[in-house]
């Protein structure tokens, strides 16, 4: 079962994967986002692997939770290995991409908001790409990470759609106009344009 962010209501899901996949490539097509089939299938991974709590959060011992990602940067600053440096920037980079599509209203009251995600979590799969590049490994992944850097907010904007399922309420509109100013979201233009909003003489405040 899967649960609409926005309605509350009950999905009926015989399996995620599937759900996540029809769903990322169904919005992709309507917002015009052109996708290579393994970065669909990297993030329909990332999504369905996420779902599960205990994958998504991490336990030290004496906390449950999520790092903030300022500190999964200095853990791949301080790797001892470029191993364990791909690891840190890959975490960093889903945890990112996870977070800024599916509680992108939970940040608007936290320390960072979606802006600073997207800085992060591109920065950290550029850097990715750039570093496997030549390896075993970075010919099949290099082209991935490039591709989800380099489309990470229109990424976001799609899975933003997956959670919503499409629905959206007028108190959203200023939490909408926020992220549009910060990111140039082009969803959210599109949703404030469909409210009859058209935020002229304003630029949006990119990263």
């Amino acid at each position: 079962m899967a649960t609409s962010a926005r309605t509350g209501e009950l999905v009926e899901v015989k399996n995620l994967k599937d759900f996540f996949r029809t769903s990322i490539e169904q919005t992709a097509s309507k917002q015009r986002v052109d996708i290579q089939p393994a970065a669909t299938h990297y993030v329909v991974n990332l999504l369905t692997l996420y779902s599960r709590s205990e994958a998504l959060f991490e336990h030290d011992g004496e906390h449950f939770g999520l790092k903030p990602l300022a500190l999964m940067l200095a853990d791949a600053s301080d790797a001892d290995s470029a191993e364990a440096r791909a690891q840190s920037l890959q975490r960093l980079g889903d945890v990112a991409l996870f977070m800024s599509g599916f509680f992108i209203d939970g940040l608007a009251d936290a320390a960072v908001d979606v802006d600073y995600y997207i800085h992060m979590g591109e920065n950290a799969y550029g850097s990715l790409s750039n570093e496997i590049r030549g390896t075993f490994r970075g010919n099949a992944f290099s082209p991935i990470y490039r591709e989800l850097a380099d489309k990470f907010q229109p990424l976001v904007d799609i899975l933003n759609e997956v959670r919503d399922g499409g629905s959206l309420s007028a108190s959203d509109l200023t939490r909408i106009y926020e992220i549009w100013r910060k990111t140039g979201s082009q969803r959210a233009l599109q949703q404030l344009r469909d409210h009859g909003i058209e935020p002229l003489g304003i630029q949006p405040r990119h990263h």
